[in-house]
């Protein structure tokens, strides 16, 4: 197995709990996340363990779905998904951590087998910076997100 692991962390200011809601909120991912839809399978909202969805990662009609469950589920801290797919398997982890009342840091973790075998290996490096610089900005959409309804409703 080929795992790898990169972790994006950003500042948020905004309550943990604020930043827990817009980040365990699967369908709302892609207003922030580049490149992302998220449509979560059967009733409910998909927060809970053992709670299942399916992400769309790609442009327009080209990208690949990756089925997903939920794992560990400890609100509002800690949140690892399990990919599923054919192409993107591993974990993603989600954790907030309270910085104090009105301040949080939000990391998220992606601990991913590598597909293609020796390719995968060789095009990880090539492939990091990239990924990398695309979930960074993407953290610093969700948290301007959530420092505007935390000053809303504040």
């Amino acid at each position: 197995m080929n795992r790898v692991e990169l972790t994006v962390p950003v500042d948020v200011n905004a309550p943990a709990e604020t930043v827990w809601q817009k980040i365990t909120d699967w369908p709302g991912q892609g207003e922030w996340m580049l490149g992302t839809r998220i449509e979560v399978d059967g009733a409910g909202d998909g927060r809970h363990l053992g709670a299942r969805f399916r992400a769309f990662t790609g442009v327009g009609p080209l990208g690949v779905w990756d089925p997903i469950e939920v794992v560990e589920w400890d609100p509002p801290k800690r949140c690892v998904v399990r990919h599923l797919g054919k192409v993107v398997q591993g974990d993603g982890v989600f954790e907030v951590v309270e910085l104090g009342p009105e301040r949080s840091r939000f990391l998220w973790s992606e601990l991913l087998d590598l597909p293609l075998g020796a390719l995968g290996r060789v095009g990880w490096p090539l492939v990091r910076p990239a990924f990398r610089a695309g979930v960074a900005h993407s953290l610093r959409r969700m948290a301007q997100q959530c420092e505007a309804e935390h000053r809303r409703s504040g």
